[in-house]
């Protein structure tokens, strides 16, 4: 069986949705509104937390770093101020990591780079995150597979050679690795999900437990994901949809992750084991609105029953419909009236002849 635990968490076919709160750099580089982000996600339903990582003056190029990047969501003059104004240190993630364990969350991030795989790992996360643009980047693969950490790959932007080299990239150092089919856009198109690539990844990787990150802007999808068998949905997750950044605006807020949630907890109970069960209470309801056999008209005793005597009406508390054929051609033993219950105790045996045709098949008009 498929399954994939991530700190005191076991993903599997036959367990929950593992729900991300995808906080990414929506706390706007604030310890506290991390913390916010963190108590808002928990309080949700949110199984876990996660931030990203990047070591800004390593993984840009020097002319990408001091781009100016002057707009209403910067928080520097050039793209390197800006990421670097976004960046969470090591005391803050110490933090961090003490306050998701208070609150019964897990909390990881993702490694955008060699230097911030290696942050991670000395502050002993439970897991990783590896980003979609990064599926190809098999020397971060490789590094992160050498961890022993439980790791989840994204897979937007990618073709499924990708996907495949990513996955084996990762597996032949460290089985521990779950893919989610995800599509880059900020936000994604309704058609451009495709959400049946799950049900492919399940096919063409049977040892790994998938899901959905989605960058749509409802909760509908991830129930959708779950019973195409995805068993982690990440969702982008915020305290305002107005905040300052570029990510707000197809975030969840706090009442959009508690929906989510508890709809994705609805689905599992809902979906049953495949069993077809007869509950308690649907015997009242069924009985009401279901139909029993009874005269059609007040008809004396010895009268031999035609399907004209007969009607079918509710409530069905009495002989099925599916008897009709075991009911016409015999004799009424007493009288009954209009609507009254037709019963095999009030009919005479069926003759031998009669009862073989009846079990041939319902006589000569079918």
């Amino acid at each position: 069986m498929r399954a994939l635990r991530i700190d005191e968490v076991e993903i599997s076919d036959d367990g929950d949705c593992f729900v991300i709160a995808e906080i990414g750099h929506n706390h706007g580089g604030s310890l506290d509104s991390a913390r916010e982000h963190f108590k808002a996600a928990a309080d949700a339903g949110a199984d876990a937390v996660k931030l990203q990582k990047r070591d800004n003056r390593s993984l840009f190029t020097r002319e990408m770093f001091n781009k100016p990047y002057e707009n209403e969501n910067s928080y520097g003059s050039t793209y390197g101020e800006h990421r670097e104004a976004l960046e969470l240190g090591r005391s803050e993630y110490e933090e961090l990591k003490a306050y998701a364990a208070e609150l019964g969350v897990v909390f990881f991030s993702t490694a955008f780079d060699l230097p911030s795989a290696d942050f991670l790992a000395e502050l002993d996360l439970p897991a990783y995150k590896i980003a979609s643009a990064d599926l190809v980047n098999t020397p971060l693969l490789c590094h992160v597979a050498q961890a022993g950490k439980p790791t989840i790959l994204s897979t937007g932007g990618a073709t499924l050679d990708d996907v495949r080299r990513g996955y084996d990239t990762f597996a032949e150092i460290n089985p521990q690795v779950a893919l989610l089919q995800c599509t880059a856009g900020y936000p994604a198109e309704w058609d451009q999900l495709d959400l049946r690539v799950i049900t492919t990844y399940r096919d063409l990787f049977p040892e790994a437990v998938v899901g959905l990150s989605g960058h749509d802007s409802g909760i509908a999808m991830a129930v959708a994901s779950y019973v195409l068998g995805g068993r982690i949905v990440e969702k982008h997750f915020t305290l305002n949809r107005a905040l300052k950044g570029t990510d707000h605006r197809f975030s969840l807020e706090p009442t959009g992750m508690r929906k989510m949630v508890r709809d994705l907890r609805r689905t599992r109970i809902a979906l049953g084991d495949g069993t077809k069960t007869m509950y308690p209470t649907e015997i009242d309801p069924i009985v009401k609105m279901a139909k029993k056999l009874v005269a059609a008209r007040d008809l004396p005793a010895g009268h031999r029953l035609e399907a004209s005597d007969v009607a079918m009406k509710s409530p069905g508390d009495g002989l099925p419909p599916y008897e009709l054929d075991r009911v016409v051609g015999r004799t009424l033993r007493h009288p009954v009236q209009a609507d009254g219950a037709l019963t095999f105790e009030l009919l005479d045996e069926l003759a031998p002849q009669a009862e073989a045709h009846v079990v041939a098949g319902r006589g000569t008009d079918g």
